[in-house]
């Protein structure tokens, strides 16, 4: 009988030392998920801490920027700055929320330092924007508010981020360009200059008076209260093409007069040759007998007086 109650004995207790155990790891593991949990809810809140820290960190350093005089005129200035306060402080807040959840900060620099190679291919492009950002700050070839194309795409300069510069074209048409196709293209900056010269072409018939129409284009360059003295408006023979002589007008501008008076001056040359009796020639084909193809016509016909014999006529 007592042979059969020592066994009896040694595996209860081996019952109880593992219900102990168990007990303790419950403890344990409760002990550790509650400190997670805590840890998570203050991680939490100081990512939501971060997020309006950076924002109202963006706005002081707008007010605080804006007082200077150097960024309260030039906005691409400001923007950048602004955006770079707001990248820092979101940054800060990522560390301390890492820490937060027990991750070593200094073993994620070791980890990011040795593979900062990787890492460098992996974000190419995205670092060359940043850099070419970098450059585009510190070159200036343009501006917020500036109009610019850039290899045909044309628009208003309404950002310049870390990564892309924003364009608003002529259709209120948002256009997002990386910054390193910016700087790696040809950029046209169409309002950089405080001046622009309007150019154009007019045709008119080979039989005209081309010094009158000159003089004509010229006259009406010149009455426009918008078209600058000097430099004065320029009229020339351009090109002799195939049914027409071509004289173009230049007359210089303010770059914020530029597209209205192009307009005026297209439409205000046309009336002025058309009052003057000088002729604006449609394009025309006509049909050359081939061989013994004697009976074709043209297929339009043309009847030209000289200039000086219409008017002779009408006087």
């Amino acid at each position: 009988m007592p042979d059969l109650i020592t066994p009896l004995n040694q595996a209860v207790a081996a019952g109880r030392e593992a219900a102990a155990v168990d007990v303790a790891m419950v403890a344990k593991l409760t002990d550790m998920a509650g400190d997670f949990a805590v840890n998570l809810l203050v991680a939490l809140i100081i990512l939501a801490a971060t997020i309006f820290a950076s924002r109202w960190a963006a706005r002081a350093a707008r007010r605080v920027l804006g007082r200077v005089r150097g960024f309260r005129q030039d906005p691409t200035v400001l923007s950048f700055a602004v955006q770079v306060v707001r990248v820092l402080v979101l940054v800060v807040g990522l560390i301390a929320v890492l820490q937060r959840l027990g991750v070593q900060t200094t073993s994620i620099i070791a980890v990011l330092g040795a593979a900062s190679l990787a890492v460098g291919l992996a974000l190419q492009g995205t670092l060359s924007n940043v850099a070419a950002g970098v450059m585009l700050l510190v070159l200036r070839p343009y501006r917020v508010g500036e109009v610019i194309d850039l290899n045909g795409v044309a628009g208003t300069v309404q950002r310049l981020d870390l990564f892309t510069t924003q364009l608003s074209n002529a259709n209120n048409h948002k256009i997002v360009v990386p910054n390193s196709k910016v700087l790696s293209d040809v950029i046209v900056n169409l309002t950089g200059q405080k001046t622009r010269r309007i150019e154009i072409n007019f045709t008119v018939g080979y039989g005209e008076d081309l010094g009158a129409a000159r003089e004509v284009l010229a006259g009406t360059a010149a009455a426009h209260d918008k078209v600058l003295e000097d430099p004065a408006p320029w009229t020339g023979v351009t090109g002799l093409l195939d049914s027409a002589v071509q004289i173009t007008l230049h007359a210089w501008v303010k770059s914020d007069d530029w597209w209205q008076t192009q307009a005026d001056l297209m439409q205000g040359g046309k009336e002025a040759l058309d009052a003057a009796d000088i002729e604006i020639p449609f394009p025309h084909q006509v049909a050359v007998p081939y061989g013994d193809e004697q009976d074709v016509l043209p297929v339009v016909r043309v009847r030209k007086e000289p200039a000086a014999d219409r008017r002779a006529e009408e006087g």
